[in-house]
């Protein structure tokens, strides 16, 4: 599968970053389209117009309707398959019926764990060490209309240490988030893995 790129951050985007430098030395054949971010002053945003990759910022404040907008910026590049790169917004139905299956988000947790509404950055991590689990990772999954719900396409687990804290979590997970996506899409390149299988 031809791999053109649409991502969609809040942030730092350091999962952008890492997918963009994979296609830059070659590691992965795909091409960067654009960039979403619905955060004015994200570094995202800082970094796709240094790498010149056409970017946006599209929310409420500067658009009526944000998700139309989006998906109007995602069909103008040519974007066939769409990536949640640390996006804090839940993606609405008139993007993923438009998408359907060619959204994909990663998670940092394994799935079903630690899912759902309010399960974002560091609450994960929170979780994960306030319970006994000796493993947690991250997820790379297929976005439906609910959180966290969609087909599981990959997992990678990590080990949670006695004396971990969130933070130490975080940083271990988000080396693995960057691996695990970035080789997702590389078998989805080849045809290793069908979108859409049942």
């Amino acid at each position: 599968m031809e791999l053109r790129l649409g991502f969609l951050s809040s942030h730092n985007g350091t999962l952008v970053r890492a997918i963009v430098n994979e296609i830059k030395s070659g590691e992965l054949e795909a091409q960067a389209k654009v960039v979403i971010s619905n955060n004015l002053n994200s570094q995202v945003l800082e970094f796709s117009r240094a790498s010149k990759i056409p970017n946006y910022c599209i929310n409420s404040k500067n658009s009526v309707n944000p998700e139309e907008a989006i998906l109007e910026k995602l069909k103008e590049h040519e974007v066939n398959l769409l990536l949640c790169a640390g996006y804090m917004k839940k993606v609405e139905d008139i993007i993923i019926k438009a998408y359907n299956n060619r959204i994909l988000n990663i998670h940092r947790a394994l799935l079903p764990k630690y899912g759902g509404e309010g399960m974002w950055g560091r609450a994960v991590h929170e979780a994960v060490i306030a319970s006994n689990d000796s493993e947690t990772g991250a997820t790379v999954h297929i976005v439906n209309s609910n959180y966290d719900s969609g087909r599981i396409i990959a997992q990678y687990k990590v080990p949670r240490y006695k004396n971990d804290t969130p933070e130490t979590l975080e940083k271990r997970v988000l080396k693995i988030e960057c691996v695990i996506y970035s080789q997702v899409l590389r078998d989805i390149q080849q045809g290793l893995i069908d979108l859409d299988e049942d």
